[in-house]
């Protein structure tokens, strides 16, 4: 009978144990959440993002979710979409690349088809990224083409 109840006691106090070291060390802290970048000034919308306005920090929050940026070499050199303000985290979705082209400037547009390529004057309707598709006008016709933003800031027209 006696050798029944230290079993029981023994077992009681191995859960005391491992209740009280899941207190003093979470789950997560042994995980190694990771870093997080935050802002270190208040960054506007438009405000292109520089290191020397960011800090990695810890992420001591478990609850943390979503798709914020995790090193600074991540967002440096976008642009932000929203303001952000120090010390909160930077969401991937809140910021773009830089425009290659702006509305109203002058471009050139390039329509290539086998060994023809044909080249003009134009106008960007909107802004676009490198890679994204705008509409432009030509300045000698006035029509409006569309076309992917190329690199160095050209425009490559697409066929209709």
């Amino acid at each position: 009978m006696m050798f029944c109840r230290a079993g029981h006691i023994s077992g009681w106090v191995a859960a005391a144990m491992i209740a009280v070291a899941g207190i003093v060390m979470p789950a997560g802290a042994d995980a190694g959440m990771g870093y997080a970048v935050v802002p270190t000034t208040i960054i506007y919308p438009g405000d292109t993002l520089s290191a020397s306005q960011l800090q990695e920090v810890e992420v001591t929050n478990p609850n943390l979710a979503g798709d914020f940026a995790k090193s600074i070499s991540q967002v440096e050199g976008l642009v932000s979409k929203r303001t952000l303000l120090p010390g909160r985290t930077i969401a991937v979705s809140g910021l773009r690349e830089p425009y290659t082209v702006t509305r109203g400037s002058s471009i050139r547009l390039v329509f290539s088809l086998g060994p023809m390529t044909i080249s003009a004057a134009g106008t960007p309707l909107e802004d676009g990224a490198t890679g994204q598709l705008i509409r432009a006008r030509n300045m000698d016709s006035g029509v409006i083409v569309s076309g992917t933003v190329l690199a160095d800031g050209t425009v490559h027209v697409r066929a209709k």
